[in-house]
């Protein structure tokens, strides 16, 4: 099977203490670029996450989202600085005295003094925040796989199809190739017999312009090798595997062989099926842009 690199997968896991979301999106690009966005809390957990995606994606513009909500209830502590606030009340009574001031400090103003509480994350199990993250962020990553296989499935029809299309228009170039080298020859010496008249065509010399014309239009070998290669890209296709670079590789050197075939063709229908066949390449190539 192939997978397309566009792909979508989200996952949900709550227990009794904490619930965790996680969106996986991707779109095509050349290696794999992944970027996880998640509440600081979870910054912990970035490696370990992304070493676990690895295990399912292999190519693409990745963007993972992840949400997380903790239910209990013991989750900071608030912490009280009594040095602090007697620093603070020190001070405040000094200044009464040097501004002969009645000192009116009450518990009150000295709680909204900065740092005198403070709120105190307690420290966090994480092996247990990590059993539950990891099943969200597996589940995600199996849907998201799901999708990209269905993607790719889809994709994989279009492309064989085109493929078969693409070997119409490479047999039609072949067949005709050797009426365009008999009609040069008939149309050559009709054109001698108009110059001469009843002068005797010299058939040594004929043959000769014949066998040059036919050596320069040749394209056996660019026949050969673009039929080589839609065949060994359906069989890549059919295959499966993550096959999307190699596939880039194939459909650059069947568009050398239609750009050859189309630089050598000296007739107007063989250009016509040639431009078509770099019409499909091209669009063969795009598809293949996405797949894993």
């Amino acid at each position: 099977m192939i997978k397309s690199m566009t792909g979508f997968g989200r996952c949900e896991y709550a227990d009794s203490n904490r619930r965790f979301a996680v969106e996986i999106k991707s779109v095509n690009h050349r290696y794999l670029d992944m970027t996880v966005k998640m509440p600081k809390k979870l910054n912990f957990f970035e490696a370990t996450i992304r070493n676990e995606l690895k295990n399912y994606i292999q190519r693409g513009k990745v963007d993972v989202f992840i949400t997380y909500e903790d239910f209990t209830d013991n989750s900071a502590s608030v912490k009280y600085n009594k040095e602090l606030a007697g620093e603070y009340l020190k001070y405040l009574k000094q200044m009464a005295e040097d501004f002969e001031l009645d000192c009116d400090v009450r518990v009150s103003t000295l709680s909204r003094l900065p740092e005198v509480f403070d709120m105190e994350e307690l420290e966090i199990d994480e092996e247990e925040i990590w059993s539950g993250l990891k099943k969200a962020v597996c589940g995600a990553a199996e849907k998201f796989v799901e999708f990209r296989i269905k993607e790719g499935e889809n994709l994989k029809n279009d492309l064989i199809s085109k493929l078969d299309g693409m070997l119409e228009h490479v047999k039609y170039i072949k067949d005709r190739a050797p009426g365009i080298i008999e009609e040069y020859k008939e149309g050559l010496k009709a054109k001698i017999a108009e110059m001469l008249g009843d002068t005797k065509v010299d058939e040594a010399r004929l043959l000769t312009e014949v066998t040059i014309f036919a050596d320069r239009v040749c394209i056996d070998e660019e026949i050969v090798r673009l039929t080589s290669h839609i065949e060994a890209t359906k069989k890549a296709l059919i295959d499966g595997g993550s096959i999307g670079r190699k596939l880039d590789f194939i459909a650059q050197e069947m568009n050398r062989e239609a750009n050859t075939m189309l630089s050598k063709a000296n007739d107007l229908a063989t250009s016509d099926h040639a431009i078509e066949l770099k019409t499909e390449i091209e669009k063969v190539r795009e598809q293949i842009q996405n797949i894993e």
